[in-house]
């Protein structure tokens, strides 16, 4: 009986061998473009025009802006409708984002796995997939693996295929770490970096790498690298206010 066991079980092809992988098939973009749907979000100032632009034409985006410009929410949707064309490359989009808390913030000790422990972190990304698709397709895209979150720190040493890449809150990654990131693009990949530079919430301010990295790439064709003006700002016209009387207060 034994013997038998493991002669049926050595014919047996290990179980991601047995078939074809869903996303290397043909009929994997229009199940994809079922479950999304049509995405209706529209430019609304000529540098979102810019950005959109940028990511459909460049391999790596480097953007920086204040807050409410709409960088993450852009970036987001250009990513779902670039996953479900038919004639892209793309199989998920992955989500970066530094673990770092706010000043005198902290969580303590997170239980749960890691997808529990980085929920609290990755809420805010995960909150413009919800806002453009709702919650039960964006956490169905998440469950199948169209959208991936990592944290920063388990990054090194992978060749990210195949994905859209979106790096958030980037004037909290220290330059060692960016060039960890960037190195991490593979064959057939898109990245895109966004953040903002008066939002640094690590604690030598010196080491963000936002402002570095969107002067040393400007000038490469691969790169498109811009930022966004406070005439940007869509979300609230109050967040300038806000953001002017704090740079005051700063500043004395």
């Amino acid at each position: 009986m034994n013997k038998g066991n493991n002669k049926k079980n050595g014919n047996r092809k290990p179980k991601y061998q047995e078939e074809e992988s869903p996303r290397d098939s043909q009929q994997f973009k229009s199940s994809l473009d079922i479950i999304i749907g049509e995405i209706n979000v529209k430019p609304k100032t000529e540098n979102q025009k810019k950005f959109i632009k940028l990511i459909n034409e460049k391999e790596i985006i480097i953007c920086s802006g204040n807050a409410g410009t709409g960088k993450t929410f852009l970036a987001v949707s250009e990513a779902l409708k670039l996953l479900k064309d038919n004639n892209s490359p793309y199989k998920k989009i992955v989500l970066l984002k530094s673990v770092t808390q706010l000043k005198d913030e902290s969580l303590g000790f997170l239980k749960g796995d890691l997808e529990m422990k980085l929920s609290p972190f990755m809420y805010s990304f995960m909150a413009n997939f919800y806002k453009i698709l709702g919650n039960k397709i964006s956490d169905q895209l998440k469950e199948q693996g169209f959208i991936e979150v990592l944290p920063i720190a388990f990054i090194r040493g992978l060749s990210i295929d195949n994905s859209i890449v979106i790096v958030d809150e980037s004037q909290n990654i220290s330059l060692d770490n960016m060039e960890s990131i960037l190195t991490r693009i593979g064959s057939n990949s898109k990245m895109i970096i966004i953040g903002d530079t008066k939002q640094i919430d690590i604690k030598n301010k010196k080491e963000s790498s936002l402002y570095i990295i969107n002067e040393k790439f400007k000038n490469i064709k691969e790169f498109g690298v811009m930022s966004f003006e406070k005439s940007d700002q869509v979300r609230n016209p109050l967040i300038n206010k806000i953001e002017d009387a704090f740079y005051e207060i700063k500043m004395m």
